[in-house]
C-alpha cells in the first residue's frame, strides 16, 4: 500500500491481485526497485520516498488555463480528473485545479507530485 505524509492510504492492493513486474523493465519507480533488491520471498519492507525520488516536485509550469467549453460538462468541478490519450505519450491524468467564470485551470502534474510517499512492500514470489 502507499500512504502520504498524513498516513492517508492513497492506494492499496491488499485483497487484490499483487503487482507483478520484471526488474529492470522500468515498470515501477526506480527507488522502489532498488529497495526490493536483495529481499527474499516473505520479506516485508517499508520505503519512504521524497518527491524527487517518486513523482517529482509540483511544477508550476504544468498548469494551463483553458476555456470552460473545452471540458466535458460532467467534469466541470474542482478536483475532477480527466484522461487524455496521445499516440506517442500514452494516457495522462489531468486534474481540474480551479474554475473561475468561463476559465479553467488544469494541473498536468502527476497526482502524487510533491508528496512524500510511504510504501509498504511484501515480496510474494521471485521467478
Amino acid at each position: 500500500s502507499v500512504s502520504d505524509e498524513k498516513d492517508e492510504i492513497l492506494d492499496s492492493n491488499i485483497g487484490k491481485e499483487p503487482l507483478v513486474f520484471q526488474v529492470g523493465n522500468h515498470q515501477i519507480l526506480p527507488a522502489i526497485e532498488e529497495a526490493l533488491r536483495g529481499l527474499d520471498v516473505g520479506d516485508n519492507k517499508q520505503v519512504v520516498l521524497d518527491p524527487h525520488e517518486a513523482y517529482g516536485d509540483v511544477n508550476p509550469q504544468a498548469f494551463k488555463e483553458v476555456h470552460l467549453e473545452t471540458i466535458p460538462e460532467d467534469l466541470r468541478y474542482e478536483g475532477a480528473l480527466l484522461i487524455i490519450s496521445d499516440e506517442h505519450f500514452g494516457d495522462a491524468l489531468i486534474r481540474v485545479e480551479s474554475i473561475k467564470e468561463e476559465r479553467v485551470i488544469l494541473d498536468f502534474n502527476h497526482p502524487l507530485a510533491g508528496k512524500r510517499l510511504s510504501f509498504d512492500l511484501k515480496v510474494l514470489d521471485i521467478s
